[in-house]
């Protein structure tokens, strides 16, 4: 394990792990994995009645013959056992009327989210129930949206709930009253079982599970859509960290972001939110939309790569360390946690797509770097571009910008001169799933995407269909490749413009390879960025690419002393924003792994100003200084 692990964990050892552990009773009633398709409960005369029991049970977030544990579960009355729990849902204005029986031994119970839905303050919020009791509320739910229940017998006031009572939760929703229909949305509940209290901070030898409707990757549901389908989901995030939840291929749209108490709805037709990924605070609800406009195997995951590692099975057996893996199917084999799989098929008749015939030809050529080891490696990008014949020189950190250019048709040999396979997945580009980067997933049936083979090349060919600003990055390993050194941002320009660095700036910020303590973030390759000098009234575009691995809570400050300047936001994620969000604002921007955002800065008077980058308890993790003249 890393420096950079340790620092934010103590790594307990195997028999403290298996120590904490709870063990399962022979004979545990098994819990069924619930996908939220069914509402629970029956209604009657505009009163859903809905009878909850909180119970001990056995469940298995891997394979069904993969070891399990013992947790606390919600099911309906005479019913099995679900994780996550019973899905309460109704149109606005219905009245519910839930009955919860405590049947969880000796332990007290408190219930959360049982009340009026879309209202920060009022009403019933807990429900408190001893051991063998049961009791009964009854609310309105009023707004739509999307809300959620949960429990706890330890008293947890949050989401950190490890070990029992970690899958107590389940989901409500409210439709519009004047909806024809239930929508055919997909809710999925995002749970984390961990035996420490930690806020989701892990390292890769962990003993925990993320999970998705109860589910682990590779267990996890696969979907599957036509394109020009729309195709809705709810993410209900119960865990105790964040998740920037990030779609491969497509933009979604935000239709809402909620806390659990209220659901802020955005009106599409007025202004559009079309992101590739979005931050899910821990306790936070977000309803999106999308349209799968080609066919194809497909992720959406979330971008902290030690949420989707493949983690140590639940017997306690250490994992095989990455560096002596050879796995047959890198997406199977070494991911895990928060991930979903969807397939898109082509619509009957929908034309095939004709590729180019003349693309400008770029080579980027994976290679070792100077002071790596075999556990903790050094990685790095060199791209060889015939128009641009010097190329990139050592140190290899950061990863080469690629400037591109939209609507022209790019070919992109990446050849592995490391001593392992690897892949590249080029993030937020809209492109053919084959070249989307995923070893072992990506393509479609007959025709699936390998790894690159070391001393071996693959030609990922895609033709940018917009300007704006993107990442490029493993999707084989994603952790200990992207921690060593391989990630780059990706500039697409619009035909006629010229790429000039000195005002138009990139701003990569990444992982360290290793021997530092977990305090510190790269800015463009390290952590001690030298002072740059601009100019008053000088415009320049500030592009901010946030790859780092495990940090999905950074704020990004432009300031003169302790005072925030202002900037102006003028894309997420390499889509330009509307208008009425294109304004000039305080100039800090909460970042999670996997976004980019725009911003134009002028500096309106000379002097000292610099630009930091914290953490969430205010600790500055790395700061450029400027000079403006």
């Amino acid at each position: 394990m890393n420096n950079y692990a340790r620092f934010l964990i103590v790594a307990p050892t195997v028999a403290s792990l298996l120590a904490l552990m709870v063990p399962r009773a022979p004979a545990a009633e098994r819990i069924a994995s619930n996908d939220n398709r069914v509402s629970a409960g029956v209604l009657r005369n505009g009163v859903l009645t809905v009878r909850l029991d909180a119970r001990a049970g056995d469940w298995h977030p891997d394979r069904e013959t993969d070891p399990g544990l013992t947790v606390h579960a919600f099911g309906e009355t005479g019913k099995p056992l679900q994780v996550p729990g019973p899905l309460i849902r109704v149109r606005a204005g219905t009245v519910v009327h839930t009955v919860v029986r405590n049947s969880l031994g000796a332990h007290s119970l408190i219930v959360h989210g049982l009340r009026a839905t879309g209202t920060a303050t009022g009403g019933l919020d807990t429900l408190h129930i001893r051991a063998g009791e049961t009791r009964a509320v009854r609310f309105t739910a009023n707004v739509p949206g999307t809300y959620y229940y949960w429990g706890t017998t330890t008293g947890a006031t949050d989401h950190n709930r490890p070990g029992l009572d970690s899958q107590l939760s389940g989901v409500i929703v409210v439709d519009d009253a004047h909806a024809p229909r239930v929508p055919r949305d997909r809710i999925f509940v995002i749970g984390l079982w961990t035996t420490q209290v930690r806020g989701g901070v892990v390292a890769r030898d962990d003993l925990l599970r993320f999970v998705m409707n109860g589910r682990a990757w590779p267990n996890t549901e696969r979907l599957t859509y036509t394109t020009g389908d729309s195709v809705r989901f709810r993410i209900v995030n119960t865990s105790s960290a964040p998740h920037p939840m990030h779609l491969h291929g497509f933009y979604f749209n935000i239709d809402a972001r909620g806390n659990g108490r209220v659901d802020e709805a955005f009106n599409r037709a007025r202004t559009p939110r079309l992101v590739v990924t979005d931050r899910v605070p821990p306790g936070g609800t977000l309803a999106l939309t999308w349209v799968p406009e080609r066919s194809g195997n497909w992720l959406f995951h979330c971008h902290d790569n030690f949420h989707i590692l493949a983690n140590r099975p639940l017997d306690g057996s250490p994992p095989q360390p990455p560096v002596t893996q050879h796995v047959t199917n890198h997406a199977m084999d070494m991911m895990g946690g928060l991930v979903l799989g969807i397939e898109i098929q082509a619509r009957r008749g929908t034309p095939v797509a004709t590729e180019p015939r003349t693309r400008r030809a770029l080579r980027l050529v994976v290679r070792n770097d100077t002071g790596g080891t075999a556990d903790e490696p050094s990685f790095g990008y060199e791209l060889q571009d015939p128009t641009a014949p010097n190329g990139s020189t050592q140190p290899l950190l950061p990863g080469p910008t690629l400037v591109l250019t939209r609507n022209e048709a790019v070919a992109i040999t990446v050849v592995n001169e490391i001593p392992e396979p690897t892949a590249v997945h080029w993030h937020g580009i809209e492109l053919d799933s084959y070249y989307d980067g995923v070893a072992g997933f990506a393509g479609r049936r007959g025709r699936i995407a390998p790894a690159i083979a070391p001393n071996d090349s693959f030609v990922a060919r895609f033709t940018p269909p917009r300007a704006g600003t993107f990442i490029y990055h493993p999707h084989a390993d994603e952790l200990r490749q992207q921690q060593g050194g391989l990630s780059g941002a990706i500039v697409v320009l619009e035909p006629g413009q010229i790429f000039n660095p000195d005002n138009d700036i990139v701003l990569l910020i990444s992982t360290p390879r290793r021997g530092v303590d977990g305090t510190t973030v790269l800015l463009n390759g390290t952590n001690a960025p030298v002072t740059r000098e601009w100019r008053v009234g000088q415009r320049y575009r500030l592009r901010f690419v946030d790859i780092h691995t495990a940090r999905p809570s950074m704020t990004a400050r432009m300031l003169r002393d302790s005072t925030v300047l202002s900037w102006r936001a003028i894309a997420k994620d390499g889509m330009d924003l509307p208008a009425d969000q294109a304004t000039t604002q305080p100039a800090q921007q909460l970042m999670g792994n996997g976004e980019t955002y725009d911003f134009v800065f002028t500096p309106a008077a000379p002097g000292n100003i610099r630009l930091i980058v914290s953490a969430q308890t205010g600790q500055v993790l790395v700061s450029m200084p400027v000079v403006v003249r």
